[in-house]
């Protein structure tokens, strides 16, 4: 796993509350309650629940562990400092990696259990669960996401096709001339609004895009031979790609292997690291992803975040990805919206708002809120190297 970027910088910021690597099931186990217990023993005043929603299954599913580390982490370092008005945060775990109306009922039946919910998932679990949660309970949303609208509670902390990919189309136009462009997804809610936007942005620049297609989802298994035939066949330069999980690490590995591989520049907005490592790395010099985070990017407090989860899990802690920490922020950002008083669903939104710009208002003793914008990196063998800030 990409280790070489993680390592401790004068420049980070303070990591004196961390503690001695223990065993990482541990860690979980101190402040994960289980579905079940938590609905036969009720409510528990001292306690700050939260229901985490991951992909522990299904396509995303090799990205489940990464969420889950994170967000115990999170609710460690909040418990470590005194947790929420003396309550301590508990993490009532909910595998979202399966079919959207299962996932959705498995939350239902939890409201009035938890305070809120966070999590990283497709979206088309994300409608369903918003749905089926109707602004009873807050709701924070951390992946990118496809935009439009949302019922009350609902909290988004990613981004929007448009501000995710934008900037990195636009520069790799101006840069590399690529004026033919794909568009290769899952056929669901978040690569639909991708090619749609995608589509709108790269006519705006003055290419076009030659070809698309959208893959079903979720599938056995896609058959990337056949896309990567028709991508020669139509003359691409360049392959926006919103495959995900394991449908990515597939398509990647295939293309790498092509004809195609030294002179088609792919472009994502769901690579981080586990995916890079499913497909076994790229050397091909012409991958790259646009994220809100990676490895690399070498700023203080991606740093000290990595420091944390390094000290708290050990070096054999699952890849600390884009995802997982969205996932991170996300626990934070429910146990500040607690201290505050705005974890209901009409508030939700506003204050996590106001609570976004104002570090301190996040818990003591945790790195404060996410920076906004992304990141452009290229693959270099296990490694995605951050070329730009977005």
């Amino acid at each position: 796993m990409p280790t070489s970027h993680d390592e401790p910088s004068s420049g980070s910021l303070d990591t004196e509350h961390t503690v001695t690597p223990m065993d990482s099931t541990a860690v979980v186990r101190a402040v994960v309650r289980d579905r079940v217990e938590v609905a036969v023993t009720g409510p528990d005043p001292g306690a700050l629940r939260l229901g985490v929603l991951l992909p522990l299954s299904g396509a995303l599913g090799l990205t489940g562990p990464s969420g889950l580390s994170a967000a115990a982490l999170a609710a460690t370092e909040v418990n470590a400092a005194g947790g929420v008005r003396g309550r301590r945060v508990e993490l009532v775990l909910l595998d979202a990696g399966r079919a959207p109306h299962e996932v959705a009922a498995d939350a239902a039946g939890v409201v009035g259990l938890v305070d809120a919910f966070v999590g990283f998932h497709t979206s088309d679990v994300h409608r369903a669960l918003e749905r089926s949660l109707n602004g009873r309970v807050p709701y924070v949303f951390t992946p990118p996401h496809e935009g439009g609208s949302r019922l009350p509670g609902v909290v988004l902390l990613g981004d929007s096709p448009a501000r995710q990919l934008a900037p990195a189309v636009r520069r790799l136009v101006a840069g590399r001339g690529l004026r033919r462009w794909a568009l290769v997804g899952s056929d669901y809610i978040w690569p639909r609004a991708v090619h749609r936007a995608v589509s709108a942005i790269v006519r705006d620049v003055g290419a076009e895009v030659v070809w698309e297609r959208l893959v079903p989802f979720p599938s056995p298994g896609i058959d990337a031979e056949r896309i990567v035939a028709a991508l020669a066949r139509a003359r691409a330069q360049a392959v926006l790609v919103s495959l995900v999980g394991r449908d990515l690490a597939r398509f990647n590995r295939v293309f790498a292997a092509s004809a195609l591989a030294q002179r088609v520049v792919r472009l994502s907005g769901a690579l981080e690291e586990n995916v890079l490592l499913a497909a076994g790395g790229d050397e091909t010099g012409e991958l790259y992803a646009a994220m809100r985070s990676f490895a690399g990017q070498g700023d203080d407090r991606r740093i000290a975040l990595a420091e944390r989860y390094r000290a708290l899990f050990g070096g054999g802690a699952p890849v600390l990805d884009a995802y997982a920490e969205g996932c991170y922020d996300g626990v934070l950002l429910a146990a500040a919206l607690a201290a505050s008083g705005g974890l209901t669903a009409s508030a939700a939104r506003r204050e996590a708002a106001r609570l976004l710009a104002t570090p301190s208002a996040w818990p003591a003793g945790t790195l404060g809120p996410p920076v906004p914008g992304g990141y452009l990196a290229r693959a270099d063998g296990l490694d995605l190297t951050v070329i730009t800030r977005l």
